[in-house]
């Protein structure tokens, strides 16, 4: 592996997007764009949540971001809220449906889990659940053909895989693979996902369970989110904090907001290239 980059607060979501490697940069407000050879752009967003929030791009090319609204950026820099819906995750398919995913408690806050939904804003502007009974919804990808929605479901271990209907709702659902501990997740043109293991460990995974690659790091180094990108040939992106594994949820989260920069990307050469969405 090598680094890419360093010194950030909690890099999250990872999507590869013009030729750069872009994330949110947790507890910061930022997006951050990085090249090849680890020069970064930052650019400052306000989003209310310190934890949970996300970007996508519209398939005009606007910067959406999640968080304690969903937000899009227009060409000549104003924002428009698109909706006054907290989420964590989203997806954008070809015809400008946004898949949002998200749960009603304060995870950061130490509430009690309650179940996780999925929502679909049209390009209208309505919003409607398509999904629910979702164990922490996280990472979310759609196949290339727009027919297939994977959703990581990060307390039950397991990715979750859906039919999306014309109209966008989301049917038949299914196990993609279980014995996981999904977070930020991608597709690969092959039709496998790279998935967290739950440890300190990335794997790239079949439909069914079957792992077909695995990818280790460093003790205390938890990856939050993964991407393919094409640096000079496919490239899988791992953003990684340190996270002590013996330690609580809470006392991992004091140390983050409490200004350890522990943050970074790492880079490892793949031989399957991204998925066309």
């Amino acid at each position: 592996m090598k680094l890419l980059i360093d010194n950030l607060a909690m890099p999250e979501s990872a999507r590869w997007h013009d030729g750069r490697l872009w994330f949110c940069n947790w507890i910061e407000q930022q997006v951050v764009a990085v090249d090849a050879d680890g020069k970064a752009e930052y650019f400052d967003v306000p989003v209310e949540n310190l934890m949970g929030w996300s970007i996508e791009w519209t398939p005009d090319g606007r910067l959406l971001t999640t968080g304690d609204k969903l937000r899009r950026y227009e060409p000549d820099g104003s924002v428009t809220v698109l909706a006054e819906q907290h989420a964590n995750e989203l997806v954008v398919d070809a015809h400008g449906n946004i898949y949002l995913d998200g749960a009603d408690f304060n995870f950061s806050g130490g509430e009690a889990p309650k179940p996780g939904w999925i929502k679909l804003i049209a390009p209208d502007g309505t919003i409607r659940q398509v999904a629910g009974e979702i164990e922490f919804p996280n990472g979310m990808v759609l196949t290339p053909d727009g027919r297939t929605l994977v959703i990581a479901e990060s307390f039950a271990g397991r990715l979750t895989a859906f039919d999306v209907q014309p109209d966008g709702d989301l049917t038949n659902r299914r196990v993609y693979a279980e014995n996981l501990g999904p977070d930020g997740i991608c597709l690969d043109a092959e039709g496998a996902i790279w998935s967290q293991t739950g440890s300190e460990g990335v794997v790239r995974v079949a439909a069914g369970g079957e792992i077909l690659q695995r990818v280790d790091l460093p003790e205390n180094r938890a990856p939050f989110s993964v991407t393919l990108a094409d640096f000079n040939g496919p490239t899988l992106c791992i953003l990684t904090s340190e996270w002590r594994m013996t330690d609580s949820i809470a006392n991992n989260l004091a140390r983050l907001r409490g200004g350890a920069h522990t943050g970074q990307v790492h880079t490892i050469p793949v031989a399957v290239p991204p998925a066309g969405h």
